[in-house]
């Protein structure tokens, strides 16, 4: 794990454009924002498998909430991904710009907060999301046992 006090060097992705830390708006390249894409694929995939579960076990409203988890899992995966930053290096004090597992710390103390608050509205962001597609599969028409 390498430090980091407020200067990092521009790195260019595959179209060109730099890419590097900043505070609450960017901290994970490429690589980082593939492996969120995965996650947030990997919680369509659940989300929809359970839904679909739901559908051919004539499930009742009650056990339609746990659609919450998968949806959760999907928002999380698909918001860090679309932002460019990731939910847990948000928290930690890191960043990764380069290969997978190879994170840097952030030095400045104010750096740190902001990137906690902007996890923490990140996370607030993908719950409301994954609560709005709960009420959706809650107002779904399938029918009773």
């Amino acid at each position: 794990m390498d430090d980091h006090h407020g200067d990092n060097a521009d790195l260019t992705h595959e179209e060109g454009a730099a890419i590097e830390y900043s505070p609450g708006k960017c901290n994970i390249g490429l690589r980082e924002v593939r492996r969120r894409q995965l996650v947030g694929g990997i919680g369509l995939f659940l989300t929809i498998s359970t839904v679909l579960g739901f559908y051919h076990q004539h499930s009742s409203r009650i056990d339609r909430l746990t659609t919450f988890l998968p949806a959760v899992v999907m928002s999380i995966g698909y918001l860090q991904a679309r932002k460019r930053f990731c939910l847990a290096f948000g928290l930690s004090g890191l960043f990764n710009f380069g290969t997978l597992g190879n994170t840097t710390r952030v030095i400045s103390e104010e750096d740190r907060k902001i990137d906690r608050d902007a996890a923490i509205r990140l996370l607030l962001e993908a719950m409301t999301l994954a609560a709005v597609v709960t009420v959706f599969v809650l107002l779904l028409p399938i029918p009773s046992k």
